[in-house]
């Protein structure tokens, strides 16, 4: 249950964090990028039962 709440946090931290505004644009896509290897991790954990 909790993993699939961490996973719905991070699609939407992924979402929220692409450079779409203009205050955001000079950020680039490390805010989305890190979201996303956090994601993959948090899957692969769930995938090996680690979690």
């Amino acid at each position: 249950m909790i993993g699939t709440v961490l996973i719905v946090l991070l699609v939407l931290m992924i979402i929220g964090g692409l450079p779409a505004w203009p205050h955001s644009r000079s950020w680039g896509y490390y805010p989305s990028g890190l979201a996303g290897t956090l994601l993959i991790v948090l899957v692969l954990m769930m995938l090996l039962g680690r979690f």
